[in-house]
Order: C-alpha cells, then sequence, then structure tokens
C-alpha cells in the first residue's frame, strides 16, 4: 500500500458535485453561445408581460414550470402534435423554449442531440429546462425591472420627479432585481 493513499487521492462527492455543476454551467454557456448565432432563436426576447409574470412568480416557480411544460409537451417518445404543440406566446417558458430549441422533439435532436422517438429522461429533462431558465435569466437581466412602486429613475409612482431620499441612500428593495 502507497503511503499517500488516502491523502493526496481525497476526491470526495462534494468534488465531483462542483466539477459536474462546473461542467453543467459550461454546457448551458456553450449552448446558448451556438443558438444566438442562429437568426431563428437569436430573435426571441420575452414580452413585457412575460417579464412581469416571471418576476411575480419566482425563479422557484418559473423553474416548475419549465420542467412541467417539457415532461407533458415534449417528454413522451411520440409528442401528441410534435412540431406544433409549443405556443410562440403566453408563458414565458414558451418563448423560451423557441429560443433554447427544446420546443419540439425534432428541435432538440437537432440543437441537443437527444434522439427522437424515446421519452426524455428526467435528467434531460432537468438539463433542458436548466438551459431554458438560465435563458429567461439572461432576458431579465437583459431587461432589468425596478422593484413594484419604483420607476429607472429612482422615483416613485406618486413623485415621478422628485430626487428622494431612497435614490441618494438606495436600499435593497430599490435595486434591480431579476426574479
Amino acid at each position: 500500500m502507497d503511503a499517500t493513499d488516502g491523502i493526496n487521492n481525497t476526491n470526495t462527492a462534494d468534488d465531483a458535485d462542483d466539477t459536474d455543476a462546473e461542467r453543467e454551467r459550461q454546457w448551458i454557456e456553450k449552448t446558448l453561445e451556438r443558438l444566438s448565432h442562429s437568426p431563428f432563436r437569436a430573435k426571441f426576447v420575452l414580452s413585457s408581460k412575460d417579464r412581469a409574470y416571471a418576476r411575480a412568480k419566482g425563479e422557484v416557480v418559473i423553474a416548475s414550470h419549465a420542467r412541467d411544460m417539457l415532461r407533458s409537451r415534449v417528454g413522451q417518445a411520440q409528442p401528441e402534435h410534435d412540431g406544433r404543440q409549443t405556443p410562440w406566446k403566453g408563458h414565458p417558458v414558451f418563448t423560451a423554449q423557441h429560443a433554447t430549441a427544446t420546443c419540439c422533439r425534432g428541435c432538440i435532436a437537432k440543437w441537443h442531440h437527444i434522439p427522437e422517438g424515446r421519452e426524455l429522461s428526467d435528467d434531460e429533462i432537468n438539463r433542458l429546462a436548466d438551459l431554458i431558465m438560465a435563458w429567461i435569466t439572461r432576458d431579465l437581466t437583459a431587461h432589468p425591472s425596478l422593484r413594484p412602486g419604483t420607476q429607472t429613475n429612482g422615483s416613485t409612482d406618486s413623485q415621478p420627479n422628485k430626487r428622494t431620499n431612497d435614490q441618494r441612500n438606495p436600499q435593497p428593495g430599490n435595486q434591480p432585481t431579476l426574479f
């Protein structure tokens, strides 16, 4: 037995989780970059209404919706109305599905190399949902919103042009928010 056994080879489950998380983050970044070069995919942005909905519901709820919608709309081996099952608007996840090529099994096969004709695994659904959430987060970042009751100039709705103490000394409640 080598004297270094157990000392230098101390790979823990946490180290593996960190490596997996980093690998996943890199996959998401590379995939979003690839998708951005498609004129069709790059044209999608969330509507103001969808941004407001995403912010009102929060990241956890929207992520849950993404997983549920993927599972019910494209998760089966032969989804009903495949190629036409994802609406163009009406929910932030729908828009994000088109932007991330997770809208139908044909797009999933072409862009994400997950073959058609078999059910998506839970890991695949989770991975695609993470991609959708990263895209939604990017859209919300590109279109920041202040918390309710404030405008971009820092004034409240009832005092449109008056510089407030909150504007001079910003508090967490007046900072841009994603979700």
